[in-house]
């Protein structure tokens, strides 16, 4: 993937071309695709999605509520919605902050010790 501050799903499409080979360049299209639309299909159910070692993304209904506008300060009725909250794994979490402080994880995934 490209370094920068944004991956595209093009990055993540030449991802999965890339590292995984035998499948065409449409194929790992529709195969990142696949999974995009199974994800919002499955959240626009209600249902969570778990992704172990990655984390949960768990869609919440808020009601609707009295607000502020930040500019004139008059009340507004913020209408009710839902919003997509992302909870970060333990393992996750480890994993960027090992990458902050310049090391890899010592005991990745299930405690045992990396084959590397």
């Amino acid at each position: 993937m490209k370094e920068g501050l944004l991956v595209t799903k093009a990055d993540i499409v030449q991802a999965v071309y890339s590292r995984l080979g035998g499948f065409s360049k449409k194929e790992s299209a529709d195969l990142v695709d696949l999974v995009f639309e199974t994800m919002k299909e499955t959240l626009g159910r209600g249902e969570k999605i778990k992704i172990s070692g990655f984390g949960n993304f768990v869609l919440r209904d808020k009601r609707q509520r009295q607000g502020r506008n930040p500019q004139t300060g008059e009340p507004i009725t913020i209408t009710e919605r839902r919003v997509l909250n992302f909870k970060a794994s333990q393992l996750l979490k480890q994993a960027l902050n090992d990458e902050v402080e310049g090391g890899a994880p010592e005991n990745p995934g299930n405690g045992a010790p990396s084959a590397e």
